[in-house]
């Protein structure tokens, strides 16, 4: 095998290693998540995120968060596929 082809599936174990990564980074930042939106008691500190009568940045830091899993998750697996395809359509070396 060329040097080409052994670069080639170097790169293709970097990019799973990225998805690996964001599979396994999932629940735990589901959790951490979770536990901040919950209602404050008195070993952590939360938004308290199903009371309506939060203040507005409160609302909004409640919908960052709710942001944050799916974004985080997806640009881990978006940053894989791009490796993955600068490989494949780069072809140089």
């Amino acid at each position: 095998m060329d040097r080409k082809g052994q670069v080639f599936f170097l790169t293709l174990m970097i990019a799973i290693v990225f998805i690996l990564a964001a599979l396994a980074f999932a629940p735990a930042i589901k959790q951490l998540s979770d536990d901040a939106r919950n209602s404050t008691t008195d070993s952590r500190v939360g938004l308290d995120c199903s009371n309506s009568s939060i203040s507005t940045f409160d609302k909004a830091n409640c919908i960052a968060t709710d942001m944050f899993n799916p974004y985080f998750i997806g640009f881990l697996i978006f940053f894989a596929g791009a490796i993955i395809t600068a490989k494949v359509l780069g072809g140089s070396g």
